[in-house]
């Protein structure tokens, strides 16, 4: 699966960094930062963990 993230959604909760630190990571202004784009299989649970606690839908998975 891919991962995208508009940032202009992002509100600053960091709740996407304690779920899956090894994908995301907040700016100096607390907005969401992609580390990295595709997800493997092991990671998916903390990925979709992030995406659904998210409170502005700022982050989208793709793919399967």
């Amino acid at each position: 699966m891919k991962l995208t993230v508009d940032a202009g959604k992002c509100c600053g909760s960091g709740q996407c960094v304690l779920a899956a630190p090894e994908f995301f990571d907040q700016d100096d202004d607390g907005i969401v930062v992609l580390l990295a784009e595709e997800v493997g299989e092991a990671a998916a649970g903390d990925v979709e963990e992030a995406v659904f606690s998210c409170p502005t839908a700022a982050i989208e998975i793709a793919g399967p």
